[in-house]
């Protein structure tokens, strides 16, 4: 049963909907909407600019219409008189193609027809700095190790309370809160949920982790390497796929006796073909799951303070063991540890089902399984491929997988790219501090 807009607002007091949507580059784009036009909205949807946003348009498109899910709706634990709900985006009656929640939606809608339904949980790490971006907040936030800090994690206990106590306000079903590797970082977990879910979350969890940070004084980021020599943010996706979305689910297709080393830690054949397509499609999967110049400062960084990374150089997989790309913790799942903080939350679970159905429509093997640690044996491995060093490198891979790219949509691909590579070369135009102290005197 659709929710009914207005209804929602007269019975929970809200006065105004944050009708939003997120662009190619993951900025959250929004109208402020009266409870009183909501109704129309409901129908017609709020009108955008699509130019005046990260997405492949001219000043001459028509006006994009973001047209409010229902289902996704949540008032604002912080400012109970707001509600927040996701659009879909849509120009002259149809669906925009380039639009990153209307690329999930379609490949969740490929994977059901083949009875396949795609359940995720992330691991959304940031920092908390100070207003200005350039100082960790906690000035005795200073261990070597830092990980788990108990007196860290209590100075900033006002934030994560906080925020821990939104989630369990609107039943995403917390359970575990924590200081992170890096000084000033922090994860917070919530329990898994269907892809689309989800990524409305994790968008919604991004916004309201700013949002609580600045209440407080300071300015959370998921900026992927935020502060030289420290661990970067990542967002690790744990991924099962089920028979039946949401509580109808009964049957994971990914757990069961499968063949080989896949089988031996509780991979069923579908979920080592799907793990295949995950593998095959790695180093293309780095222009989405790994999406600014400074993302290459995470996956391919020199040992941090602590002394690991925790991030992947090399498309490698392996069983319970954090060094590798692909780990497979315990029977019927496995996580992704490519994915850093500035992925977008749709397009970060539109690639997975995308290369995943790959995966099982060709019958992709994963390769071999290294049990290795790979940060002091990896050099051992022999023809595994590495991860872009860059951003331009991921573009290229991207551009050069046509399988992933026809899977993502052409007009996406084509839309991701162009602004993408013009990233880059804003990028590659800019002069730093480096070039100067390095190379003036040559």
């Amino acid at each position: 049963m659709t929710t009914d807009l207005a209804a929602f607002a007269k019975e929970k007091g809200v006065k105004y909907f944050m009708i939003s949507f997120t662009d190619l580059f993951g900025g959250q784009r929004a109208k402020l909407v009266p409870a009183q036009a909501i109704a129309d909205m409901q129908e017609d949807g709020a009108g955008f600019a699509g130019f005046a946003t990260y997405l492949d348009m001219t000043p001459a498109h028509p006006d994009m219409l973001a047209i409010p899910d229902p289902s996704s709706v949540i008032q604002l634990p912080w400012k109970p008189e707001v509600a927040w709900v996701a659009g879909n985006c849509a120009m002259e009656g149809e669906d925009v193609a380039q639009a990153p929640r209307n690329v999930l939606r379609r490949l969740i809608g490929e994977a059901a027809a083949e009875g396949l339904h795609v359940k995720t949980g992330i691991e959304a790490e940031f920092f908390l700095l100070t207003p200005e971006g350039d100082q960790i907040s906690d000035p005795f936030d200073t261990a070597e190790k830092p990980c788990y800090d108990q007196q860290a994690v209590m100075r900033r206990y006002d934030v994560v309370r906080e925020i821990c106590d939104y989630m369990l306000e609107m039943g995403w079903g917390p359970y575990q809160n924590d200081h992170e590797d890096a000084n000033g970082q922090f994860e917070m977990n919530w329990e898994f949920d269907d892809a689309l879910r989800t990524a409305d979350k994790h968008s919604f969890f991004k916004f309201m982790t700013k949002s609580v940070a600045e209440k407080h004084g300071f300015r959370a980021t998921f900026m992927p390497k935020p502060v030289e020599g420290l661990t970067g943010n990542g967002c690790h996706a744990h991924i099962s796929v089920w028979d039946a979305p949401g509580t109808g689910a009964k049957t994971n297709v990914f757990a069961g006796a499968g063949e080989g080393q896949t089988g031996e830690l509780g991979l069923s054949e579908r979920g080592k073909h799907f793990l295949g397509g995950i593998m095959k499609h790695a180093s293309a999967l780095a222009a989405i799951t790994n999406p600014t110049v400074n993302s290459y400062k995470r996956i391919n960084a020199p040992r941090t303070m602590s002394g690991a990374t925790w991030a992947p150089n090399t498309v490698t997989w392996t069983g319970n063991n954090r060094t590798h790309m692909v780990r497979v913790p315990g029977p019927g799942r496995f996580e992704l540890r490519l994915p850093d903080g500035a992925t977008n939350p749709y397009l970060l679970q539109a690639v997975i089902i995308a290369a995943g159905l790959s995966g099982i429509r060709s019958k992709a093997d994963p390769g071999k399984r290294h049990d290795i640690d790979m940060y002091a044996e990896g050099h051992k491995v022999r023809g595994a491929p590495k991860l872009p060093l860059n951003m331009l490198d991921a573009l290229r891979e991207y551009d050069k997988d046509k399988e992933l790219k026809a899977a993502m949509g052409d007009e996406f691909s084509a839309a991701y790219l162009k602004m993408k590579h013009q990233e880059w070369n804003s990028f590659v135009s800019h002069f730093s501090r480096w070039e100067k102290e390095n190379t003036l005197d040559i």
